[in-house]
């Protein structure tokens, strides 16, 4: 199973952004510190998990497992909906993805579990 790890974060809000990917793949490891320009930080973090699903999609990857510290992201998953309608279609579009997969699990963890993609999306920023 593909460990994948997200983060997006924002030097302000709204402000530059990235996104932070970690992916373990048996063994190897792969990272990704994407910048996304200017938005506020629950859209960064949306934006970095629909960036990882599709280099999951594009690699091939068939079984993944996805971490976030992102509780906001997580719930959303979890039960298929936003209470802030302006992350709506990022979600819709996030579900059609993860529909891709012949397995897809989500799990919230704490930022202290999450470090490789922080500190990937913090990057990100800096490369902006």
């Amino acid at each position: 199973m593909i460990e994948v790890y997200i983060d997006g974060a924002s030097a302000g809000n709204p402000g530059p952004s990235g996104a932070g990917i970690f992916i373990k793949n048996n063994g190897e490891v792969e990272r990704y510190s994407i910048p996304l320009g200017e938005m506020e930080n629950h859209e960064a973090e949306y934006r970095a998990f629909l960036k990882a699903l599709e280099i999951c999609i594009e690699k091939g990857y068939k079984i993944v497992s996805f971490r976030t510290d992102s509780q906001l992201v997580n719930r959303a998953v979890e039960k298929e909906f936003v209470k802030n309608k302006k992350f709506a279609p990022l979600l819709e579009e996030a579900l059609k993805l993860t529909r891709q997969f012949d397995l897809f699990f989500m799990k919230w963890v704490p930022s202290s579990e999450n470090k490789a993609a922080d500190e990937l999306a913090r990057a990100a920023i800096r490369n902006i």
